[in-house]
């Protein structure tokens, strides 16, 4: 049996006396701390198996874009969108789903892929290249005040320019001369003046009997990547991937 000096056995009585007050508490924190750090782990685990899984059906469904195979392409669409949501894959396959549909006659499967990248894609910009379709989309079917509503909403400058063109394509349509005139010249200040779209902007204002203001030196021009493109790396949700391109009416 140990045998102590008063000092140590103080020093003893002492710990003892703080783990009988404390020992709970430190265990307790003990015990958060490794679930946590397990959990953090699990997370990234999974975080990366679900980069890992959309990549690899997002990759699938650009082959079937590629090769036209529409069947194929549906179904990888609708499986990121089923499975892995909240990846940055799902809303860009969406987007070449819709382009796909829209060419092979399909505009009520267009709109619905182009609907929900506007209510669950989680990047800006995607919402607004899905918008500015299903704009192109209505102003086809001829349902021109849809199209306008869908083009007053909130959008950044970057697309201004088209915003404004295609709104002045729909108020032309509706036979809303003056107000679509304005759309064009709205858009023709917005475009850069290298950028071709410019001079379609002011072959449409000169048809209507008016000619494009003073220029500025108007905003970028948009260049999307052709339809398909992929993300360059593979996270959960891709930052600021390029988009596909908008499809033509």
């Amino acid at each position: 049996m140990a045998v102590y000096d008063l000092e140590e056995q103080d020093q003893i009585d002492d710990l003892k006396a703080w783990w009988n007050r404390w020992g709970n508490v430190v265990t307790t924190v003990a015990v958060v701390a490794a679930i946590a750090f397990a959990g953090m782990q699990g997370w990234r685990w999974w975080t990366a198996k679900q980069a890992e899984e959309a990549s690899a059906l997002f990759s699938a469904m650009t082959q079937a874009a590629r090769a036209n195979d529409l069947p194929k392409a549906k179904d990888a669409a609708t499986q990121l969108a089923d499975r892995f949501a909240g990846t940055g894959y799902a809303p860009r396959a969406a987007l070449v789903a819709a382009k796909m549909m829209f060419d092979a006659g399909d505009k009520a499967g267009a709109r619905a892929q182009l609907a929900w990248v506007i209510e669950r894609a989680g990047e800006t910009e995607l919402k607004e290249i899905a918008r500015y379709r299903m704009a192109e989309l209505l102003l086809d079917d001829r349902k021109y005040d849809e199209a306008l509503a869908m083009l007053d909403a909130k959008h950044g400058d970057t697309f201004a320019a088209l915003y404004a063109d295609l709104r002045g394509d729909a108020l032309s349509a509706a036979g809303r001369t003056a107000d679509a005139r304005a759309a064009y010249e709205l858009a023709y200040s917005k475009f850069d003046e290298k950028s071709p779209y410019r001079n379609y902007v002011q072959v449409k204002l000169e048809s209507l009997g008016g000619a494009p203001a003073a220029q500025g030196t108007g905003s970028a021009a948009i260049t999307l990547p052709p339809a398909g493109a992929a993300p360059a790396a593979a996270p959960a949700t891709p930052p600021s991937a390029p988009a596909p391109a908008v499809p033509k009416k």
